[in-house]
């Protein structure tokens, strides 16, 4: 080889890995986590970034002088057992809930999915030590609805005997009669006890489940026929310990994480097509939702990965009617008033049903597994906690270790 071929060669070679040496650094950086390539986030955002659409966030509150969330969280309201103000968070819980949502990344802060969404802080519960159960969940909702949230987070969960299907009917039944939705991670005792939760199993909330960096279900995500959608849990950003700590790419970021990835996608499809109803919104998540080819649905990713970047960037996905919903079909025309009107189908034909998504079974189909029954452990999504009953209320203690450092 000649001289000068040799240099061109080598120039040549340098200029590949620099040109590709960027994209490898950055899909394992907390400014730029795995998933930001898997969803093109970034050219998703030259057509949506959530604008004009708020996001309550049902939690340990959120703080909003975080970095990312500076300007992104409204005043809120704080319902927990010893309430203090909506912007208290001293678990980091709700914080980081918030910040995958609509976080901007500031100053070395998460980048969330969402950053132009208004995030709306619902604190429930103080964090590791506290009272918390459906009642206050169900207030929450309310809260959500009135203030004119359009998608609610609910990283939060657990078994139940049926109290909370009880208790939060009237605020589930507000919520689908004023087109919100409402996200809720399933769980990570998957590979334990696998118990069902509330709200994630209540008819109304679609229920979240973990996958990893290679969309392999994470095995400690709670699967069954609560499932409706799946989320990246593994290699999410958080901050590692207290809110004060830099942001570091989390190991297990849970059902908590892949729930708020949820929420998020469906702000930025609502913020792209603002005239869609709920039923629209969460019609294209299922139907564009990454699965195999053979796959309809299953109990440990549901009917698919999110992907909004194929509605926002490729147009995939019919919304279909907006008055019919994808799923809850039953329990919305059983509602009184029903939520949606019933449809109509032509004389002579068979009720009209989605190609793509299948009505998702209610608490009916939960009691007759028996599932109910015995004790009532109850788990936080994304820290991997269990509440228990006390004589005083529902006490928060963890279960599963959090990765060192976080």
């Amino acid at each position: 080889m000649t001289p000068t071929r040799r240099a061109l060669a080598t120039t040549l070679a340098l200029t590949a890995a620099l040109a590709t040496a960027p994209t490898a650094q950055a899909a394992d950086t907390p400014q730029h986590p795995w998933y930001f390539d898997t969803l093109r986030v970034e050219e998703m955002w030259q057509h949506a970034t959530g604008e004009g659409i708020t996001v309550a966030v049902i939690d340990t509150g959120v703080d909003p002088t975080l970095p990312e969330l500076q300007g992104q969280v409204l005043d809120g309201i704080d319902v927990s057992a010893s309430p203090q103000s909506a912007h208290v968070d001293s678990d980091g819980h709700g914080s980081n809930m918030a910040s995958l949502i609509a976080g901007t990344g500031e100053d070395g802060g998460i980048r969330g999915l969402a950053p132009d969404a208004e995030i709306l802080p619902v604190r429930t519960m103080i964090g590791v030590a506290g009272e918390v159960g459906p009642e206050r969940w169900a207030e929450a909702i309310d809260y959500a609805v009135e203030s004119g949230a359009r998608v609610i987070n609910m990283s939060i969960g657990g078994t139940d005997n049926g109290t909370a299907s009880r208790v939060m009917a009237d605020a589930l039944s507000a919520a689908a009669r004023n087109d919100v939705l409402i996200f809720a991670a399933v769980g990570n005792d998957g590979d334990t006890f696998n118990t069902r939760g509330v709200p994630a199993a209540l008819d109304g909330v679609v229920g979240v489940a973990a996958v990893d960096g290679e969309l392999e279900r994470a095995p400690y995500s709670t699967h069954g026929l609560q499932v409706a959608l799946a989320g990246p849990a593994e290699g999410v950003p958080w901050h590692c310990g207290d809110l004060s700590a830099p942001v570091c790419l989390r190991e297990e970021g849970g059902t908590s994480s892949a729930s708020a990835l949820a929420s998020a996608s469906a702000a930025l499809i609502w913020s792209q097509h603002p005239d869609w109803t709920k039923n629209q919104v969460l019609r294209v998540m299922l139907n564009t939702a990454e699965r195999p080819d053979d796959q309809r649905r299953d109990d440990y990713t549901g009917y698919g990965i999110v992907r909004p970047d194929r509605v926002i960037i490729d147009g995939e996905g019919d919304p279909g009617d907006p008055d019919s919903p994808p799923i809850f079909r039953d329990w919305e025309a059983a509602l009184d008033p029903a939520a949606t009107p019933a449809p109509e189908p032509e004389a002579g034909t068979a009720p009209e049903t989605d190609a793509d998504a299948e009505p998702a079974p209610g608490p009916e189909a939960e009691a007759a597994t028996g599932e109910k029954s015995g004790p009532l452990p109850w788990i936080l999504g994304g820290t991997a906690a269990v509440l228990v009953v006390a004589v005083t209320g529902w006490v928060v203690i963890r279960r599963r270790s959090a990765p060192a450092g976080a």
